[in-house]
């Protein structure tokens, strides 16, 4: 599943420079997540960075993209392909 920052975003900016696939950015009012380059950091990591650094805990699994870990994995490598 892909994660999604819900509007309790304060904008503090730590969690966009933790994400290895630069899903992260800054959409027009909170951080925004895409969710075709989030992989919860697998691949990368044990646990999702932002979700780790986050300090209001404002990021969760986005129901809209239901993901498998084998799907996230596939994910990663595809991204990786193309870096």
């Amino acid at each position: 599943m892909a994660l999604l920052i819900t509007d309790e975003c304060i904008n503090c900016d730590v969690c966009e420079p933790e994400c290895p696939n630069d899903a992260i950015y800054q959409g027009k009012v909170i951080y925004e997540i895409h969710p075709d380059r989030c992989t919860e950091c697998v691949g990368h990591f044990d646990e999702p960075q932002c979700v780790a650094v986050c300090p209001v805990a404002c990021i969760i699994k986005d129901p809209k993209h239901p993901e498998s870990s084998e799907e996230l994995q596939l994910k990663y490598q595809a991204l990786m392909k193309h870096k």
